[in-house]
């Protein structure tokens, strides 16, 4: 029977499959991202504690280690608690560097998350202490990687840019442990929370005084997190009351499965509500079609009831013909679902975290493929209940090709037309808001130029001032004599990759009434003097840096002394309006650097640009002297007369030649890290793209459906219009009126469903409104010319009826 009509068994198990597949594969990706514990035992009882204002503004890093000693000593809340920096380090091997990522921990920060090493043992608390680094513990994947999974690695040492003397391994740890969330470096272009972690260096805050720290800690049994952060504001109270620096400074604790699944949640919730609409749509279309093709089968079923057939053998065959379809849409749905995660997966993998904890579920498909079989059934169902219950003679009667569906037939169908056309615009115009969103980013003006740039991280492992400050400028002298080369430039502070220090400013001069309030927390990032000529930044006010702003024998934060240059610093528009309202900066003071140690002059001010996103507007920022700021690793911008693809090894090669130990990665053209940092809106629109395409194709086969019903069910009467003189483009516009009047009512319902959508998308929307009337007009002039379509085929075929062999068969 199914070979058949062979038309209707693809239409329903087409419908099915991608029903559940899209479902399935959504549904996959929100267990993997958000419900998949972190890898730690009892992961539940792990938080993070932050320190922020208690009026809710911006906190500047830096009072963390002192709090976080008061907080270990006094605090019952917690089993453990431990201080944590995630960094970044390079191998240094006789042929260039290799680059690795790790953590600088607390020696208890192995008992907060629980996991004991493979071999050896973690840090001791003399070891934390010590005045220089001494020790390490690698992690599994290095381990295997660079010493091939030697279990007498204990003992050996290794060399890496950032100590002074070789340090002794002491322990491996198992595999799969994790970084813990560290916000102020969570746009850092090396930071990858996915990732497992190198090494482990063991450390004390009173070390690393200034360091952006943070604090993670294992909650005592019985403890709820509403208990641990009443406990915590306490302790910032009275914290406040010893030090003033502390006034208006509490601690909050989060839960680390909350923290960890804060992007996904933001990109795959909303995303959550397109895709059940999706699965609606499917079940309903393949509920049309099963109740279309069942009242096309009256008389086949009033026939059986005639013959002494009982309701339990037409509720048999109705149920095995359902089962079958949802099976076969069930297992192709599967199939497709399995191909969609690898779709998605490598769409979206620098836009969301925990991609490698996605995997087919088959709970989740178990889930869905019973919805869908439940619809299928209920669908299939309703004509063999509908056909027992009736007459058998009235049902041989009218349920002849002559006959018609019911009103009441008739109007549940369309009432199914209608929900799929309301649910399908809202998914149209939620796609045609996202579409505009990725236009409007790649037309915006940020301020900066992203073509032909060629950008990659360098790092010296030498630090020593003199050799330091010799191999930038030698090498940006090598490069400009590059031909094709027009810039050349180091700056840590690259827009739109996270680059940059967040600190603290003082404006010389201004009264300090209100220390949270007066000390404004900027952007600050260091840079050569042909950095703004190389991104086509303008210099509005005063002037750029020279090479003449360096500081050859650096002293870290201390004042220059007589006869040396002082230090300079160049602020952005945003700043200024900020800090100096109708007056010019020029010459004027701000305190900046750890403590506000360090004093620098104003020597120019420059555009406005976004930096930090290209959604976000400028915010005050302050550029320092590279020269003067010297950084462990940094970007190397070389802009090129075209295409800088085939300048890289030519690059590579001229900065080898000054230092063949420095560590070269992340080798990228700024038209990727600018597409990069749109990822997520780019990411959120094919998704919901492909769930409006799909929408649009099972709506187009729900209307197909309905109408081919109609058609068959009046045929008696087209035959008659026919014969009294209807012409055949009336009988066209019979037809598409009656799917059109459909259309038209779920169009406006559509409407309001379309807004809530929209409105739940409002984070990832960018000049342009949930309401926007483009996007609502195009989404219905869009299923309006799909609806067409399926409108147009139905009524081709009402034209095609014969009247004298419909009106013999009377």
């Amino acid at each position: 029977m199914f070979s058949k009509n062979s038309t209707f068994t693809a239409l329903t198990v087409l419908t099915l499959a991608l029903g559940i597949e899209t479902t399935a594969a959504v549904f996959d990706f929100i267990q993997g991202v958000l419900l998949t514990p972190p890898p730690y035992p009892r992961p539940e009882e792990i938080v993070l504690i932050t320190p922020a204002r208690i009026d809710g503004g911006p906190y500047a890093i830096g009072s963390v280690p002192a709090q976080w000693t008061e907080w270990r000593k006094e605090a019952k809340s917690f089993d453990a608690l431990a201080g944590y920096i995630w960094t970044f380090d390079y191998l240094i091997l006789p042929g260039g560097s290799e680059f690795f990522q790790g953590m600088e921990v607390t020696p208890d920060y192995f008992e907060v998350i629980g996991t004991k090493p493979l071999l050896g043992r973690t840090f001791l608390e003399a070891e934390a202490s010590a005045k220089g680094d001494t020790v390490i513990v690698l992690g599994y994947d290095f381990w295997q990687r660079r010493f091939n999974g030697d279990r007498n690695v204990l003992g050996k040492t290794m060399k890496i840019t950032r100590t002074q003397s070789p340090l002794a391994i002491v322990g491996v740890m198992p595999p799969a442990v994790r970084f813990l969330p560290a916000f102020s470096n969570a746009d850092f272009p090396n930071y990858d929370i996915n990732a497992q972690v190198d090494y482990w260096i063991p450390v004390t805050p009173e070390r690393s005084q200034g360091a952006e720290w943070h604090v993670a800690a294992r909650l005592r049994t019985g403890i709820t997190l509403e208990q641990a952060n009443a406990e915590l504001s306490l302790l910032g109270a009275r914290q406040a009351r010893a030090d003033r620096k502390l006034e208006g400074i509490t601690a909050r604790a989060q839960l680390l499965e909350t923290e960890l699944n804060h992007d996904g949640r933001r990109l795959l919730l909303p995303l959550l509500g397109a895709v059940v609409l999706g699965f609606i749509i499917a079940c309903g279309n393949a509920a049309t079609l099963l109740l279309a093709r069942g009242l096309q089968r009256r008389q086949e079923f009033a026939v059986r009831c005639a013959l002494g057939a009982q309701q339990s053998r037409l509720f048999r065959q109705a149920l095995t013909e359902s089962l079958l379809l949802a099976l076969a849409g069930g297992s192709l749905g599967v199939v497709l679902a399995i191909a969609i995660i690898k779709i998605l997966t490598a769409i979206g993998g620098s836009a969301i975290p925990r991609l490698d904890a996605v995997k087919i579920s088959w709970p989740v498909s178990a889930c869905c493929f019973v919805s869908a079989i439940a619809a299928t059934v209920l669908a299939g169902l309703m004509p063999a209940l509908r056909a027992s219950q009736q007459d058998s003679t009235e049902g041989i009667k009218g349920a002849g090709p002559t006959g018609s569906a019911s009103r009441s037939e008739r109007r549940l169908l369309g009432g199914v037309v209608i929900l799929q056309t309301a649910l399908t615009q809202a998914l149209l115009v939620g796609a045609g808001l996202l579409i505009r969103t990725v236009e409007n980013l790649a037309n915006v003006r940020p301020g900066f130029s992203t073509e032909n740039i060629l950008t990659m991280n360098v790092t010296v492992p030498n630090w020593d001032g003199k050799q330091w400050y010799d191999f930038h400028v030698r090498s940006l002298a090598r490069l400009s004599a590059l031909p094709g080369v027009r810039n050349a430039a180091f700056g840590w502070g690259l827009p739109l990759t996270g680059d940059k220090f967040i600190d603290s400013v003082m404006i010389e001069g201004k009264p300090n009434t209100d220390r949270l309030a007066d000390n404004l927390i900027v952007s600050k990032r260091s840079v050569t003097p042909d950095y703004f000529d190389a991104l086509g930044i303008q210099i509005v006010a005063g002037r750029g840096f020279r090479l003449s702003d360096n500081l050859e024998n650096w002293k870290g934060w201390a004042e220059p002394g007589p006869g040396e240059t002082p230090f300079v610093c160049i602020i952005n528009q945003a700043m200024k309006e900020r800090c100096f309202p109708n007056l010019n900066p020029m010459g004027r003071t701000v305190r900046t650097g750890p403590w506000r140690k360090r004093h620098c002059q104003i020597v120019g001010v420059v555009a406005n640009t976004r930096t930090e996103a290209l959604n976000q507007d400028p915010k005050p920022e302050i550029y320092i002297p590279f020269l003067q700021a010297p950084v462990f690793t940094k970007h190397l911008i070389v802009r090129t007369v075209s295409d800088p693809h085939p300048l890289i090894s030519a690059v590579q090669r001229e900065l080898r030649a000054v230092d063949p130990a420095l560590a070269i990665d992340h080798v990228k053209t700024f038209d990727e890290i600018r597409h990069a940092s749109v990822a997520s809106q780019i990411f959120a629109m094919r998704l919901l793209v492909g769930f409006a395409v799909m929408a649009s194709a099972l709506a187009l086969i729900g209307i197909y459906s309905v109408l081919s019903l109609s058609v068959k069910s009046r045929r008696r009467e087209i035959a008659i219009r026919m014969a009294v003189g209807a012409q055949k483009r009336s009988i066209l516009g019979l037809v598409i009126g009656e799917g059109l009047q459909l259309v038209a009512v779920g169009l406006v319902l559509g409407i309001g469903v379309a807004i809530a959508l929209a409105h739940v998308l409002k984070a990832f929307l960018f000049e342009v409104a949930p309401t926007d009337s483009a996007a609502l007009m195009g989404g219905a002039l869009l299923f309006t010319a799909v609806a067409m379509v399926a409108c147009w085929l139905p009524a081709s075929h009402a034209t095609e009826i014969e009247p004298f062999e419909v009106l013999r068969c009377d």
